[in-house]
């Protein structure tokens, strides 16, 4: 999903790009030889279009899963913190911290865009397309959920039961009434609505595995008195959509 950046083209325009993959960074980590030339940070926004249209809260756990996840390849964490404040700063458009704090990391940008980044060792970082800004084609969540065929109950709920959730914010456990055949989306609306935990906040891991929001509750094989971890992140969530999406056409 997401597009690769096109090639730098002045100060206040935007940067097209076509349909490229850009997950998870698998070249990170990668030695390169000779020093890499460094630019200043491009003021302005990529923009981009998503393959499969995700909503605002979609994008957020995307993005969550990254940042938590990089960290685990062969790059320095400190240099990943470091990107994952500039990509902040930048996507705010304070192109002067963002700069800064690469700068302050030795970080290099060859093409002056954090799609591909250095450090002073030479290793590689790549930070993907849809964790420097929103794609033009973002879906508006409505009424607060985020799409309605994805998170519409079920007409056939399956059986009643019980999950015990210990909610990282609080570190209280919580049980929580859902149905089998409810997904773990309509479930951190549940949770939600009895909390006040957001549920684009949330991340819900069980046995170490991270359970994505389509899965429905049957089968993710929890057993009965076993523990859900809800991680809650409210980092980075003060997000202005004008902002976002203020190059799209």
């Amino acid at each position: 999903m997401g597009g690769c950046v096109g090639r730098y083209s002045g100060d206040n325009e935007t940067v097209s790009v076509s349909s490229a993959s850009v997950s998870r960074p698998p070249t990170a980590g990668t030695q390169v030889g000779p020093a890499r030339k460094n630019r200043p940070l491009c003021h302005e926004t990529i923009r981009w279009r998503s393959d499969v249209p995700l909503t605002e809260g979609q994008l957020r756990s995307k993005r969550d899963e990254f940042w938590d996840t990089a960290p685990a390849f062969d790059g320095r964490k400190e240099i990943w913190d470091a990107l994952r404040a500039a990509t902040t700063a930048a996507e705010a458009l304070d192109f002067q911290l963002a700069q800064a704090i690469l700068d302050g990391a030795n970080v290099s940008v060859p093409n002056g865009y954090l799609t591909e980044c250095y450090d002073e060792l030479g290793t590689q970082y790549k930070v993907p397309i849809y964790c420097l800004s929103y794609p033009i084609n973002i879906v508006k969540e409505e009424n607060g959920r985020d799409s309605p065929a994805e998170f519409s109950e079920p007409v056939d709920g399956g059986t009643e039961i019980f999950l015990k959730l210990r909610i990282s914010s609080t570190m209280s456990d919580v049980k929580l009434p859902v149905y089998s055949k409810d997904t773990v989306g309509q479930c951190k609306k549940k949770l939600q609505a009895v909390e006040g935990v957001d549920a684009c906040c949330q991340r819900w891991f069980y046995g170490g595995k991270l359970l994505g929001d389509k899965v429905p509750i049957e089968e993710c094989n929890i057993q009965n008195g076993y523990v859900v971890q809800v991680i809650v992140n409210t980092e980075h969530y003060n997000h202005d959509n004008s902002t976002s999406i203020a190059t799209a056409s």
